[in-house]
């Protein structure tokens, strides 16, 4: 990618290797690639996909008019090497527990839904029973097995109180009724598609950042970037028309980031290889990071 050089447009990404910026003090936020992509419900090329945000950071600034986001301390702690199965799954959740302790902000990118298990409890730690978890997802992810379809059930049955669960965005015609009763039985607070036509996006996040961290513990946000419409987010292979706007995603970033009971965000079920010409996925994802990260600054 050949990109012009402006000295007074300095451009977001490329940030410090982890183990050398860390060393020199704390980070605010660490970037973390987790590409899972082998349990996929759906073919997929998820895999590649923390490297595409990569390079789509380059496209951005980190200037937000009225945020000094410039001035935050952004690290890039690599890919985790074969994150899925027994063993991957444990490196994940290492390198994620050691940005989570050195940062004050971590963002995961996948790879598939399934990064959310070692990404959380990586983050979680020691701080598992009382931690709490917001989705932003078309799907409830409560399906048996091991899969990118699992990962909240997975959770669930690690020690997470599905009562600190808040599901935002769940679509009509894209779950199943047993699934459905499933979150009730768990006790996760679902707020559907339907009802972000009618209420604000920031007091559905305080209510779900009021439920998720009612037990005093770190919260960790779940983006899978298939909740988006279809329109803008072809690159997620079970995205339906009448998903949220990109706005829409990028606002509930923002106020993640905001958020000190957040420790952690993951970036999830982005195929760049199957990504419109244009990659508006893959700089979607991109721009969630980035407003994690103004969300940080406003802290």
């Amino acid at each position: 990618m050949s990109l012009p050089v402006d000295p007074l447009w300095p451009r977001a990404g490329g940030w410090p290797a982890f183990a050398d910026a860390s060393a020199d003090g704390r980070p605010d936020l660490t970037l973390l690639g987790i590409p899972t992509w082998r349990t996929s419900l759906s073919p997929t090329g998820a895999h590649a996909t923390p490297a595409a945000v990569r390079e789509a950071l380059r496209r951005y600034s980190a200037h937000v008019p009225g945020l000094d986001v410039e001035a935050l301390r952004f690290v890039d702690a690599g890919d985790v090497s074969e994150p899925d199965g027994a063993d991957g799954e444990a490196r994940a959740t290492a390198a994620m527990r050691a940005a989570v302790t050195a940062s004050r902000l971590t963002v995961a990118v996948g790879g598939d839904n399934a990064l959310t298990v070692p990404a959380a409890l990586g983050a979680f730690g020691d701080d598992l029973p009382d931690a709490g978890l917001i989705t932003l997802d078309a799907h409830h992810d409560l399906r048996d097995g091991v899969s990118n379809g699992s990962p909240v059930r997975r959770l669930v049955e690690a020690g997470l109180d599905g009562r600190r669960i808040v599901q935002i965005g769940i679509a009509d015609f894209a779950n199943s009724a047993a699934y459905g009763r499933r979150a009730a039985e768990y006790g996760i607070t679902v707020v559907h598609r339907d009802e972000l036509h009618r209420r604000p996006i920031d007091d559905v996040m305080a209510e779900a950042l009021a439920v998720a961290g009612a037990g005093g513990g770190p919260v960790h946000v779940d983006l899978d970037v298939d909740v988006c419409d279809r329109s803008v987010a072809p690159g997620c292979p079970a995205s339906v028309p009448g998903g949220l706007a990109a706005w829409e995603l990028r606002r509930f970033a923002r106020l993640a980031g905001a958020s000190p009971a957040v420790r952690s965000l993951d970036i999830a079920e982005v195929d760049a290889t199957a990504d419109a010409e244009d990659a508006r996925t893959v700089r979607l994802a991109a721009l969630l990071v980035l407003e994690a990260a103004a969300g940080l600054a406003s802290r």
